[in-house]
């Protein structure tokens, strides 16, 4: 079972930028990654995929100011976020896109107005 850890989150005023990053303790060259996040009192939704060939996908809330990418070589995942808003403000976790492995404890965003 591969382990996930995340990291790069804080605190960041409103249009600032972070760059979040998704270690995995084995490969995950293969998979489908993504990287989600959970306000409190809210689901936990998708927010950007790649897939291994590189291809990727934003929700409409974070699309133009967020980037997912990925190392294989280095069994990572990084979410750069740009132009941040209140409303990003979330624990944020990275996954496979289906068939997911254990959650890691995830990294705050906290974006103050």
């Amino acid at each position: 079972q591969v382990q996930l850890v995340e990291s790069g989150g804080g605190l960041v005023q409103a249009g600032g930028s972070l760059r979040l990053s998704c270690a995995a303790s084995s490969s995950i060259s293969r998979d489908a990654m993504g990287w989600y996040r959970q306000a409190p009192g809210n689901q936990r939704e998708l927010v950007a995929t790649i897939h291994r060939g590189g291809n990727t996908g934003y929700a409409d809330s974070v699309r133009g100011r967020f980037t997912i990418s990925r190392d294989n070589a280095k069994n990572m995942v990084y979410l750069q976020m740009n132009g941040l808003k209140p409303e990003d403000t979330a624990i944020y976790y990275c996954n496979r896109v289906s068939g997911y492995y254990n959650w890691g404890q995830g990294t705050q965003v906290t974006v103050s107005s």
